[in-house]
């Protein structure tokens, strides 16, 4: 039997950094105790990461990358049924990489990088619920004025991106462990699409009604 080749060691550690970061929070773990999960010395962590922030930058790519092809697919979106499906892929998205947004103010002060692309990604989003708002208005979903579009498709990117600090209030002990995840998605997909409920034709709110309630009874 031909064995596998091991993975690379750089991927490695950034698979294991993700884990220790969801898990614990990016403030409260070290390069020490990353080495220590991995079983590796701090040398040779330190040969592919000189630094705490090229992994914390590492991982942000990655989730730059996805969220980018990602928000691509808002310009699909016609109906209910649409945008619930896109949501949740984006809030699954979100929670793969939940460190970015449960340590993000203090990400953002000790990062320079990440401050100047994490304006980017607002920018990004904004653009694509705004795309998300348009298809469904011109599919005839959604009754919304050129002049509602920019504050709802604002105060839908506040939501998603401060959904995971409300829900760590709500149970910090709890709140970001993997099996709360599919409770946390749910309520945030329907927290962001809530927001379109005076603009949705009857038929669309209605269905919005029932997928919130499917879903909550299988969560």
């Amino acid at each position: 039997m031909v064995k596998k080749a091991p993975r690379r060691t750089a991927e490695r550690i950034l698979e294991v950094t993700l884990e220790l970061f969801n898990r614990f929070g990016e403030p409260n773990v070290s390069t020490t105790l990353i080495s220590a999960e991995l079983r590796i010395s701090p040398g040779n962590l330190y040969y592919h990461y000189p630094a705490k922030d090229e992994l914390i930058n590492a991982l942000f790519d990655r989730y730059e990358r996805a969220l980018t092809e990602l928000l691509h697919a808002s310009g699909g979106v016609r109906n209910v049924e649409d945008a619930w499906f896109f949501m949740h892929t984006l809030f699954e998205l979100i929670w793969q990489y939940r460190f970015l947004y449960r340590d993000l103010n203090d990400l953002l002060s000790k990062n320079r990088r990440l401050e100047t692309h994490f304006q980017k990604v607002l920018e990004h989003k904004t653009a694509s619920v705004r795309a998300l708002l348009d298809g469904m208005r011109r599919a005839g979903s959604l009754e919304m004025d050129t002049h509602g579009t920019e504050p709802t498709a604002t105060s839908m990117v506040v939501v998603l991106t401060y959904w995971l600090s409300f829900e760590y209030v709500r149970d910090p002990r709890r709140a970001l462990e993997p099996e709360c995840a599919q409770a946390a998605l749910l309520r945030g997909a329907h927290h962001v699409l809530n927001l379109l409920m005076p603009y949705l034709e009857p038929g669309q709110r209605a269905h919005l009604l029932q997928l919130a309630s499917a879903y909550r009874s299988a969560a």
